[in-house]
């Protein structure tokens, strides 16, 4: 038995389950990309534009495979034809945001006052509050773009501002930090093309002029001849970026606005046109017998109907036994139940964490209370304040450089240029909600006069004005500023080394006044 007992134990162990794990092969997966980033800016801006003949040429020309079953790529069939609609969402968003930048950007802040006069030329000369709008728009739907400072004595005294987008610049990093910025202008010769690349580094300005992809000497061109390298202070770059978001696709480039939502924009327009051709194809029909259809009495040919406020088909007149003749309409039954919430879906889809929709004026519930609106302009709080941040990041470096371009102008030396750009509150809560605010927190003992007042009013007013206002809150409320008293101290002797009162005696033994040995 112990032989069979052995065997029968052999035979389980061999059979016992082990867990084996066999680690897998590496595998690469391969994306082919179809677009470059100048090929991706161009597409956003042919969005931004918003022209629908534009969109369906793009997409039925576009290689990608995903964009050929969308709705601008697709084609109909012949005698199927849909009227396609673009809402023009992209274009009002970047349009909304802009001016609720631009229009609350206060004036620069500077700490030297003959740095804010210099400014206030500058800025003049160049109209930068127009090219700024315009820049800012183009930063938000293609990513970004990059401002270039240029000195030219002919033109103006001052340092002159242009504005390049991001399909005609391109950004050079090296170890995470900007190295130059390659600045593109294409010149068209007969039937030539040559472009212009203008390297900005620190401390110099290259040039080189490209014929397709061969380089040529800058004097191949009249409009290049006399443009010559320069080379300055190297602390100083006369080019500055501007990006708001990061790209996910192109490193070291910045992000759209439209980057994730072309989809969903795509799907809107369909949403729309979808409905509006339901509401073609669902038009009233009146059907009239042809007994019925009214003929010219002198010819007898049946009167045409005018197309605009009696359309009618002519039908064959119902020679049945008991039948009558009578005038027929017939109206299809259009689901706009449906069509509705296919839209609003479609349109929710396309502001998610870019803009409320009360911010474009879409209407999403009627009689909300302050907070409540408050509360549905939080994305487009959230979108202004990467966009505010970005520009308090840029623009001073713009304004420095700007500055110290003049100054290497003028042969003089390179300053530290120190500016705030301060901007107004958005969404607010409104004034008579403040005041009811800060007269609970007066009453209540925790607020001062002056804390109110900067409450109530903050960037709304200046410093000055803001002071008057609490000198004439203190005369109104009876509270009056008094000096602190001071001492008259003339014709007093202060001697802080002697003093009048008689001195302590020293004796080391005992207490005075008691007796030695009492034994």
């Amino acid at each position: 038995m112990r032989w069979t007992e052995k065997l029968s134990n052999n035979i389980k162990k061999g059979l016992r389950s082990w867990l084996q794990i066999t680690p897998s092969s590496p595998y690469a997966i391969q994306i082919n990309e179809v677009m470059d980033f100048e090929l991706s800016a161009i597409r956003n801006r042919i969005w931004y534009r918003g022209d629908s003949n534009e969109l369906e040429q793009m997409y039925q020309q576009n290689p990608d495979y995903a964009d050929k079953t969308k709705f601008w790529a697709s084609k109909s069939s012949p005698g199927m034809e849909m009227r396609k609609i673009h809402t023009g969402l992209p274009g009002l968003i970047v349009r909304t945001l802009n001016s609720i930048v631009v229009d609350d950007m206060n004036d620069f802040e500077f700490e030297e006052d003959t740095h804010k006069r210099l400014w206030e030329d500058i800025e003049e000369d160049n109209k930068f509050r127009k090219k700024f709008e315009k820049s800012l728009k183009e930063v938000l739907f293609i990513g970004d773009g990059a401002y270039k400072i240029a000195i030219n004595t002919d033109v103006s005294q001052y340092p002159l501002l242009s504005w390049y987008p991001g399909e005609k610049v391109e950004l050079v990093w090296q170890d995470g930090r900007l190295k130059e910025v390659v600045f593109k202008t294409l010149y068209t010769v007969g039937t030539q093309q040559y472009v212009l690349h203008e390297h900005y580094g620190y401390g110099y300005i290259n040039n080189h002029l490209y014929r397709w992809e061969e380089e040529v000497p800058l004097t191949a061109i009249e409009a290049t001849a006399s443009i010559k390298d320069v080379a300055f202070d190297k602390t100083v770059i006369l080019a500055v970026p501007l990006q708001i978001y990061e790209n996910t696709k192109y490193e070291g480039r910045g992000g759209s606005i439209f980057d994730g939502k072309l989809d969903s924009f795509d799907a809107f327009d369909e949403a729309w046109s979808q409905w509006m051709d339901a509401l073609r194809a669902g038009r009233a029909k009146t059907y009239i017998p042809d007994c019925l259809v009214p003929h010219d009495p002198e010819t007898g040919e049946i009167i045409r109907p005018n197309p605009f406020d009696n359309r009618y088909f002519a039908a064959d007149g119902d020679m049945r036994e008991g039948q009558k003749n009578v005038v027929m309409t017939d109206h299809p039954a259009i689901p706009h139940e449906s069509y509705l919430a296919s839209y609003i879906t479609a349109l929710d889809l396309c502001l998610q964490g870019v803009i409320s929709p009360s911010t474009l004026g879409i209407d999403v519930k009627k009689l909300d209370n302050a907070e409540a609106q408050r509360e549905k302009e939080k994305a487009t709080l959230y979108t202004r304040n990467a966009i505010i941040e970005a520009l308090q990041e840029t623009l001073p470096e713009l304004v420095s450089s700007c500055i110290n371009a003049y100054n290497i102008l003028h042969s003089k030396a390179v300053e530290d240029v120190k500016v705030e750009i301060p901007f107004g509150e958005y969404a607010n809560p409104s004034f008579e909600s403040q005041v009811e605010t800060v007269a609970k927190g007066k009453q209540g003992g925790i607020m001062s006069i002056e804390a109110s007042v900067e409450e109530l009013y903050g960037d709304s007013k200046d410093e000055d004005w803001k002071a008057e206002e609490v000198k004439r809150l203190k005369a109104e409320q009876g509270i009056a500023e008094i000096e602190e008293p001071g001492l008259n101290l003339e014709g007093v002797i202060i001697d802080e080394g002697k003093s009048s009162e008689p001195d302590l005696q020293n004796e080391p033994g005992g207490i005075s006044g008691t007796v030695k040995n009492s034994q």
